[in-house]
C-alpha cells in the first residue's frame, strides 16, 4: 500500500469520526450485550442495548479498532437510538454490499458510511469496518431469544 493509498483511506473525516465516537459509556442495565472480534486484526466491538416497545432506547460501545473500524462504529452509534432491528440488519446488509460487491451508500441514517467506501479495496479492514453492526445485531438476537424463552 503506497502513502497516497493510507492518505486516501485514512481520510480527515474518517480521522474526525473516529475522534468523535458517541455513546462510550457503557449502559449499567443493558437489555443484552455482545462483542465481536475481527480475527485478521484483533479488533474489537462491545455494544450493550436497551430495546422497548421493538426499538433501540439506548446503546453504548466500547470499541478497540482501527480508524475505519471506530469510524464504522461512529455512524452507527450516531443513528441507531430509535432504529428497529430489522432497520439495523437492513443498514448493515447495505454496508456489506457496499464493501463486498460495489454497492451503494446506505441510504439514511447510516449515508455517513459513505466515508468507507474507499476501503472496499482494502478487503482485510473489512471484518472490522463490520464489527459495531454486527456486535449489535448479536445483542438484539439475545433479546430475541429471552423475549421467546
Amino acid at each position: 500500500m503506497s502513502d497516497t493509498d493510507l492518505i486516501k483511506l485514512y481520510s480527515q473525516r474518517i480521522l474526525a469520526l473516529a475522534a468523535e465516537m458517541p455513546r462510550t459509556a457503557r449502559l449499567s442495565a443493558p437489555d443484552a450485550t455482545a462483542k465481536r472480534r475481527a480475527p485478521l486484526c484483533g479488533s474489537t466491538v462491545t455494544v450493550d442495548i436497551a430495546l422497548s416497545d421493538g426499538k433501540i432506547t439506548d446503546y453504548a460501545q466500547d470499541v478497540k479498532a482501527c480508524a475505519l473500524g471506530q469510524a464504522a462504529a461512529s455512524v452507527v452509534g450516531s443513528a441507531i437510538v430509535g432504529l428497529t432491528p430489522a432497520e439495523v440488519q437492513h443498514g448493515r446488509d447495505q454496508l456489506h454490499a457496499m464493501l463486498k460487491s460495489d454497492g451503494p451508500t446506505p441510504a439514511e441514517p447510516f449515508d455517513g458510511l459513505e466515508v468507507l467506501a474507499p476501503a472496499r479495496e482494502y478487503k482485510n479492514r473489512h471484518a472490522s469496518i463490520m464489527l459495531a453492526f454486527d456486535a449489535t445485531l448479536d445483542a438484539l438476537a439475545q433479546i430475541g431469544k429471552t423475549d421467546c424463552a
